[in-house]
C-alpha cells in the first residue's frame, strides 16, 4: 500500500504545490455557470405555455433554481396552479441526511404538499397524480450511476405512462457529463442505487438520459411516457460546470462532485469518505489504516447525523486539492485508492460488504480488486460493455459530444 500511496503524496505534496494556483485558476476559467448554459427552468416561454390552465406537480428540490428564486416559487407568481411537489432523497429543500426516510409533509414557504419518493413510497401512485395533467421534472443531477435521483426519474416515467400523465424535463448540464467510465450494471444487480444498464459514469444530461430510459423500454411492461425535454442552450458535453448549489449535503464542492464516482464505492466497504466532516467526499480513512500523516474525526452535523466512526480518529488521505484540480481532467474514475486502501487494510475478510456490489453493479470488481488484478487489466473487462453503451448512448444526445 505505500508503495502505491507515496508517490500519490509526494507528487501532491512537493510536485503540484507551486501549480496550484495557477492551475486552479484556468480550471475556474473553464467552469461555465448558469450566465453562459441556459438551464431548461429558465427557458420559460417553451414551457409556460402548456402549463396555463393545467394542474401541476413539480419534482423539485433545492437545485430546482431559475437564478436565485425557486421553480416552485416562480410558477405560483405566475399563477401557475400546483397541486403537489415530489420530494426526492434529502428532501425538498434538500437537508435529509443520506439513505434517511423522507417524510411527506408541507412546503413551508409555499403550503404545498410534499409527498416523498424515498423510503417506503419511491413511486407516485393513481392518488398522487388524481387530477394532475403535467408533472413537471426539475433536479440536479450529477452523472453517476448510483445517484439516486435517476431511479427517482425513472419512477415518475413509470408512473407518468401507467396513469397517461404528461412529464416534461427542465433540462440541466452534467458536472460529470465530459466522460463515460466503469462498468455496466448488470441486471441481476438492479437496486435502488442503479436501475438501468449503464456505466458508472454515462455522460449525458438528465434529459438526456430520460430519452434514453423511454426509448430503449427501460421503463418495463411495454411501457412508454409522453415526455417532452426542454433543452439547454449554450452546453456541450466538453463543457464544465459550475453548480451553483450543492446538490445533496455531502456534495458541498465541485471537488466533491468531481471525486464521488471515484469514492463513492467506498461507501461499500469499511473505509470512511467523509461524512461528518467539513469535507465529505473529499477524504478517505479508517481507524486501522497505517502508513499515512492526515487524520479526520467524524461528527454529527447536517446531512450526517450518525457517520461512520463516529467520534472516532480516522487515519487516512486529503483527496481535496486533488479532486478539485485534476479530476475535471482525469476524465476516469480513480481507481488507484481502492486498490490501495484493500492492499493496506488489516481486515481484508470484512473491507467490502454487499453494498458494494449494488454500487459497482458487478461481483466482478470486488474481485477483481481482492486477486490484485490491476487497474489496466480490471479496464479491459469494462470496455465490451462501455462500447455498447456508446452506440446506445449517440441516440439520444441533445448536445455536441466530448468523441
Amino acid at each position: 500500500m505505500r508503495c502505491l500511496l507515496v508517490p500519490i503524496a509526494l507528487m501532491m505534496g512537493l510536485l503540484l504545490q507551486p501549480l496550484n494556483a495557477q492551475v486552479t485558476a484556468k480550471l475556474d476559467n473553464q467552469l461555465k455557470t448558469d450566465k453562459e448554459i441556459t438551464v431548461g427552468a429558465r427557458r420559460m416561454e417553451l414551457y409556460l405555455p402548456e402549463l396555463k390552465g393545467k394542474t401541476i406537480a413539480v419534482a423539485g428540490n433545492q437545485t430546482s433554481l431559475i437564478g436565485t428564486c425557486h421553480l416552485v416559487d416562480s410558477l405560483v407568481s405566475l399563477g401557475i396552479k400546483i397541486k403537489v411537489l415530489f420530494s426526492p432523497e434529502h428532501g425538498f429543500r434538500g437537508k435529509v441526511d443520506a439513505g434517511q426516510e423522507v417524510k411527506n409533509s408541507r412546503d413551508k414557504r409555499t403550503g404545498l404538499p410534499i409527498v416523498s419518493l424515498f423510503g417506503e413510497h419511491k413511486k407516485p401512485n393513481s392518488k398522487d397524480l388524481e387530477g394532475v395533467d403535467i408533472v413537471l421534472f426539475d433536479i440536479q443531477d450529477v452523472g453517476a450511476r448510483f445517484y439516486t435521483y435517476l431511479t427517482t426519474l425513472h419512477y415518475i416515467m413509470q408512473a407518468c405512462a401507467e396513469n397517461n400523465k404528461k412529464l416534461i424535463v427542465l433540462d440541466r448540464p452534467n458536472p460529470n457529463g465530459h466522460y463515460i467510465d466503469g462498468p455496466v450494471m448488470e441486471d441481476a444487480h438492479r437496486s435502488f442505487v442503479g436501475l438501468h444498464p449503464v456505466p458508472i459514469v454515462y455522460g449525458m444530461t438528465i434529459g438526456e438520459y430520460a430519452r434514453m430510459v423511454n426509448e430503449e423500454g427501460w421503463l418495463g411492461k411495454g411501457l412508454k411516457c409522453k415526455l417532452e425535454v426542454i433543452p439547454l442552450d449554450g452546453y456541450s458535453h466538453s463543457d464544465l460546470y459550475q453548480l451553483p448549489v450543492p446538490p445533496s449535503p455531502n456534495l458541498q464542492t465541485m471537488g466533491a462532485i468531481y471525486l464521488y464516482p471515484s469514492l463513492c464505492l467506498f461507501e461499500g466497504t469499511i473505509i470512511s469518505v467523509g461524512r461528518g466532516t467539513d469535507y465529505p467526499f473529499q477524504v478517505i480513512g479508517h481507524p486501522s489504516l497505517k502508513g499515512t500523516n492526515f487524520s479526520f474525526s467524524p461528527e454529527s452535523r447536517t446531512g450526517a447525523a450518525d457517520p461512520p466512526y463516529k467520534g472516532q480518529k480516522c487515519m487516512g488521505y486529503d483527496l481535496r486539492e486533488f479532486g478539485k484540480v485534476y479530476m475535471a481532467s482525469y476524465r476516469k474514475i480513480y481507481l488507484f485508492w481502492l486498490e490501495g486502501t484493500y492492499k493496506n487494510s488489516p481486515d481484508k475478510e470484512s473491507f467490502f460488504n454487499n453494498y458494494f456490489t449494488s454500487l459497482s453493479g458487478t461481483t466482478v470488481l470486488e474481485k477483481q480488486i481482492k486477486e490484485g488484478v490491476g487497474e489496466e487489466k480490471i479496464r479491459a473487462t469494462w470496455e465490451p460493455g462501455l462500447s455498447k453503451f456508446r452506440h446506445i448512448r449517440k441516440k439520444y444526445l441533445l448536445y455536441p459530444d466530448f468523441e
